[in-house]
């Protein structure tokens, strides 16, 4: 019979480091019995990931933008809890977050890479499209499992994973109820509506360059030095979520990549005469942007790449004490004295899942006619890569919640066409070939940072990690001929990339898989590979390495737009001067200002994730334009700024006395 578990806040030691001999107790003890896989959970979980896969694939290449699902699902998980005569459990709404979740990461895969095949004109069979989802969501959850000790248990408090904090945070507020809920509905709201209307529509202008300010605008034409800042709510809660020093880390990586590096290469390549590999144009007619995108970028995806080997090293201890475990389990039978919070799905299931992936991967890369050589090649790349990758994602989700698919998928498929070059593949075989291994990978590294989000939101409540992990698996496929079936009909309906010539359907701009095909297509035609700029990445990695910090935090900013990790700086700053304020206040007093910041942020984080889903939504209709709410100042640059900054600081305003309110009443 399940036990009913009382409804209260996180443990105080939830979002610090452990000491020594210290244990974190979740609020579902692992002795506890609550209703967790239960049929409402699974059949919930996979509608809403239907249905916001479908949403996300129309969204994602239609504007580019990819619907965050696994926030809002918490969310109507809080709502649909109360329709039935016995409420949800936390645990059953953790279930259907971790199914639904999976729209977003297996949409992400699926319409980074494989528009690009129909933009190609290779037209894929429908079974091809929804394997590649398929085996690459596997694959990802697979290689991700023997990880969870290390991510989850031996990095808690160090790592501060801010999209699971939101969703915990969420669930448990909700769960809850009374005043802490009211408030994470008024920060939800607050910041939907502020940044539905912001990124929807011409209210004032989203991200702030200040080039209407002469001495800025002198900068960026003589110098190529552009400062930019995002103002929108969800990226204050993130940062907030963050903490200040892993955001000044991020930030100072988007520093040395555009105020560092890109005026550095303007400077010396500013007289070259025609383009300098791999850029387009001369170095001197180029924009700092472009700048960045056709020269730093390169760098801060060699900074990543390097800085994911060195993630894999330090979690090898760890990784060997998983399968160590395992093997004992084998040996002996299953451990009945491993905690219920704490069991994985068996080792051996992982090695039959692994395998099972790897002769499907092989059985579609060998429908494709090629030789055993490059067959096998093919096979290891795409094994490798998932297995590498989906440490590299684990722990950049774990730290910024930002996944650097674009970058690792670019990595995968430039390695993979140099070396399968070499074994004679070339031409429309050895596009549709990279572009199988790149989907599938690109598919397994998304899929692993969703999961280790899962995974750590389920950690903090006390959920069964092997249910969560079983479950996972179910949102994989359930997405995958979502995604799949979805991709195939809008390709006969629309053209992916650009119009062709003679062709009047209509276009569906595909922005990722529109790069991913022309670098396919470019390393077939036997262009070179910018190595240098790579291994100048892979340099500044081994330097923040050697000082002792988080290189993959820093490689992370410098990939990433800088407007992005500027606003995240401000929520940085937000949480350390109120955890400052907390700890002078001390007591009760001091932990209520902390808790009530942490669940202002989420409600950000939150509402920031709806707005952008209904945002998307209304771009799906033929009759929405940005021009529909159209305010008089919009296009007055330094105007529309300058209102920007205001309501950013607003809302900044509203974090602060929102968190320190109770202490004020109460004093």
């Amino acid at each position: 019979m399940a036990t009913e578990v009382e409804a209260k806040s996180l443990p105080a030691n939830a979002y610090t480091p452990l000491a020594e001999d210290e244990i974190y107790c979740p609020i579902v003890p692992a002795e506890a019995r609550e209703p967790e896989l239960t049929w409402r959970s699974i059949l919930w979980g996979t509608f809403l990931c239907i249905i916001f896969t479908v949403a996300s694939a129309y969204s994602g290449l239609k504007v580019g933008q990819v619907m965050e699902a696994a926030i809002p699902i918490s969310i109507l998980a809080i709502g649909l809890a109360r329709v039935y005569a016995r409420r949800s459990s936390v645990l059953e709404n953790v279930i259907i977050t971790g199914i639904g979740g999976g729209a977003g990461s297996v949409v992400a895969g699926a319409i980074f890479t494989l528009p690009a095949l129909y933009i190609l004109k290779l037209d894929p069979k429908p079974v091809q499209t929804i394997f590649i989802c398929v085996a690459g969501g596997c694959l990802g959850v697979l290689f991700l499992i023997p990880l969870r000790r290390y991510f989850v248990r031996q990095m808690h408090g160090i790592l501060p994973y801010p999209e699971a904090t939101a969703i915990t945070e969420v669930l448990v507020t909700g769960e809850k109820g009374g005043s802490q809920a009211k408030l994470l509905l008024q920060a939800t709201f607050i910041s939907g509506i502020y940044d539905f209307f912001v990124t929807t529509f011409q209210v004032w202008h989203e991200s702030v360059s200040f080039q209407w300010i002469p001495f800025v605008k002198t900068l960026g034409v003589k110098a190529r030095v552009a400062v930019s800042f995002d103002a929108i709510s969800f990226i204050l809660g993130l940062g907030y979520v963050m903490g200040l020093r892993s955001s000044m880390i991020l930030c100072a990586g988007g520093v040395m990549a555009n105020l560092v590096l890109v005026p550095a290469i303007f400077y010396i390549g500013q007289h070259a005469v025609g383009n300098v590999y791999p850029g387009l144009l001369p170095i001197g007619d180029m924009s700092a942007i472009q700048i960045y995108r056709s020269y730093v970028r390169f760098i801060g995806v060699g900074a990543i790449a390097t800085a994911g080997i060195f993630g894999i090293i330090k979690s090898l201890k760890i990784v060997a004490g998983s399968f160590s475990i395992a093997f004992k389990a084998f040996s002996r039978g299953e451990d009945k004295s491993v905690l219920r919070t704490d069991r994985d799905v068996p080792m051996l299931s992982i090695l039959i899942g692994v395998i099972v992936s790897s002769i499907g991967v092989a059985l579609l890369l060998g429908s494709l006619k090629v030789s055993w050589a490059v067959l096998g090649l093919g096979l290891v790349l795409t094994v490798v890569f998932s297995f590498f990758f989906a440490s590299v994602a684990a722990n950049a989700i774990a730290t910024t919640a930002r996944n650097p698919v674009s970058g690792m998928t670019m990595l995968t498929i430039i390695i993979s066409s140099v070396v399968l070059l070499r074994f004679g593949l070339s031409g429309t075989t050895g596009m549709f070939f990279v572009m199988a291994i790149a989907g599938m990978v690109c598919t397994a590294l998304s899929v692993s940072g969703q999961t280790i989000t899962d995974l750590k939101a389920g950690y903090w409540i006390g959920s069964t990690p092997a249910a969560q992990e079983k479950v996972k698996f179910l949102g994989v496929i359930a997405a995958a001929i979502a995604a799949g079936l979805t991709i195939v009909m809008l390709a006969r309906t629309f053209q992916f990339g650009e119009a062709a010539l003679g062709d009047l359907r209509p276009v569906l701009v595909s922005p990722q898989a529109s790069i991913m095909k022309a670098l396919v297509e470019g390393f077939m035609s036997h262009q070179p590979v910018a190595y240098v700029l790579f291994g100048v990445g892979a340099m500044i990695t081994i330097a923040m390495e050697m000082l002792g910090q988080p290189s993959l935090i820093f490689a992370l900013g410098m990939y990433l737009p800088l407007e992005l990790n500027t606003p995240a700086l401000v929520g940085g700053f937000l949480s350390h001067l109120l955890n400052k304020k907390a700890e002078a206040r001390g007591g009760e007093a001091g932990r209520t200002i902390r808790e009530r910041g942490v669940i202002i942020a989420s409600g950000l984080m939150a509402g920031g994730a709806l707005g952008g889903v209904f945002g998307a939504a209304l771009r799906l209709f033929p009759w929405y334009k940005e021009e529909l709410i159209h305010t008089p100042f919009y296009n007055n640059l330094s105007i529309s700024e300058s209102v920007s900054v205001i309501m950013f600081v607003l809302l900044c305003a509203y974090v602060w006395f929102s968190s320190i309110k109770s202490q004020k009443s109460e004093g």
